[in-house]
């Protein structure tokens, strides 16, 4: 049979065409909407690069129902001066929430940018894991968005963000400060001092003062840069040289007296080395002084805060009378009779020794002016830095403020130290020790003291017993 051709073939074929060109999104020559298609893909590409899919927004009766779940970890992105108690950025109270971690958002604004595997361990000592919803919290919008970024670059999915205002504003709501949190200063109210304000826990400072401390002439330090209206003190004021062992109850009068100080006084100490900063802290609280506290994270923190340094020079006014008997805070320090009575007759007693390791057994004095090597026999190992006789990273976070005290308890108890006992601090000559005291006082563990004259004390009249190796 002969095949015929419908009349109606050319318009189906017309038909079957322009249905096509529209379903595959073709123009003229297949080209104008393709053009247009793929220009919509980017620009919603666009949109979603950086957003914030999944991410929501808590209210504060969530976060008080979720506090105790184990699926969820609660972090604190302020600067550790908040977390520790200060009332700081305008929120009405001060301190962090129950059970709460720090991740600052200044950690990952240094000038110097942390390294990711440096950041997956301050994550993971603190419970911060991608299995587990992460509250990321702050009074500002920006802190918690700064910290938010980094953790979405690593991976992280289950991510929550909530403002502590809504928090603090109900006082049914409770707060953690840390009991002694005033010991270290925030720069912000380091600022208020010196433009006549009176920031949250000096409203009964008398007379307040700001001191520079660092070893050696002011050139090396004080001249170059501090914080407005400083005076300096040389450390070699209150260690002469060249044993830079504490100095007797005469020298440290004349200290007081030459550089204005009475038992009254509310002293911040500043510093760029914040190491001689605590140094001369304790040995104030030891003189007397009232109420002595240190500038957290140091010289570094008032210049993160954006405040300018000077340059200008500024006198201490000398004083004739401290006020009260020198020294009037003998609970502060622990000499060398009343340390060895006390190693050998109080159970209750424990000796912590913040040195490296390789002070620690033997390896080495950690100083050029000193070559005997060991230990106290009696005394525990308690973590200082890595490196050297002048490093602290164990107790400091990236910004070099106080590291959070859960992490330090955990290091102590880590090597069998009660925390119930008196814990005398030492290292090697009372400069590191002084830090970890403060951060004891800080924590509220007020049965703590330095042993002021360290190792190097300890080792240089040559007939006390000593160890090396590893302690059994």
């Amino acid at each position: 049979m002969k095949k015929t051709i419908s009349k109606s073939f050319p318009f189906l074929l017309i038909l079957l065409v322009l249905v096509a060109l529209v379903v595959t999104g073709c123009g003229e020559n297949g080209q104008v909407d393709t053009e247009e298609q793929e220009s919509a893909e980017n620009d919603t590409n666009e949109e979603n690069e950086g957003s914030d899919v999944g991410l929501t927004t808590l209210t504060a009766e969530e976060v008080n129902s979720l506090l105790d779940e184990d699926d969820y970890v609660f972090v604190d992105t302020r600067i550790n001066d908040a977390y520790n108690g200060w009332a700081l950025d305008g929120v009405v109270r001060g301190g962090h929430l129950p059970g709460a971690v720090d991740f600052s958002a200044r950690w990952l604004s240094q000038e110097k940018s942390l390294e990711e595997d440096f950041i997956l361990e301050l994550l993971k000592e603190r419970g911060i894991t991608k299995e587990k919803n992460v509250v990321l919290y702050d009074v500002n919008g920006e802190d918690a968005k700064i910290v938010k970024d980094t953790l979405s670059n690593l991976g992280f999915e289950n991510l929550h963000v909530f403002d502590l205002n809504l928090w603090a504003e109900n006082e049914e709501y409770p707060l953690v400060q840390h009991p002694n949190y005033h010991l270290i200063v925030p720069a912000v109210a380091v600022k208020e001092v010196i433009d006549g304000k009176v920031p949250e826990t000096f409203e009964n400072a008398s007379t307040i003062k700001v001191v520079e401390a660092s070893w050696g002439e002011e050139e090396t330090s004080y001249a170059k840069g501090h914080v407005p209206g400083s005076f300096h003190i040389n450390t070699d004021a209150i260690e002469p040289p060249p044993e830079w062992m504490l100095a007797d109850d005469e020298t440290l009068t004349a200290f007081a007296l030459t550089h204005g100080f009475t038992a009254e006084d509310t002293v911040i100490v500043t510093g760029e080395d914040y190491l001689a900063a605590f140094r001369v802290a304790v040995v104030l609280q030891y003189i007397g002084v009232e109420d002595v506290r240190v500038l957290n994270g140091g010289l570094q923190a008032w210049i993160a805060e954006g405040y300018e340094v000077e340059t200008d020079r500024h006198d201490p006014i000398p004083v004739k009378d401290f006020g009260a008997p020198i020294p009037g805070g003998n609970e502060w320090v622990v000499t060398i009779p009343e340390l060895e009575d006390r190693l050998e007759n109080d159970d209750a007693f424990t000796l912590v020794d913040n040195r490296t390791w390789e002070e620690h057994v033997g390896e080495t004095s950690g100083y050029s002016y000193h070559e005997e090597k060991g230990r106290i026999p009696g005394s525990v190992f308690g973590y200082a830095g890595y490196d050297d006789a002048y490093s602290m990273e164990y107790y400091r976070n990236p910004d070099q403020t106080m590291r959070n005290p859960k992490i330090l308890q955990a290091l102590w108890e880590s090597q069998g130290i009660n925390l119930d006992n008196h814990l005398s601090f030492m290292c090697g000559s009372g400069w590191r020790a002084a830090e970890v005291l403060y951060y004891a006082r800080v924590m509220g563990l007020e049965n703590t003291s330095l042993y002021s004259d360290g190792w190097i004390g300890w080792s240089m009249e040559g007939d006390r017993p000593f160890e090396t190796g590893q302690p059994e």
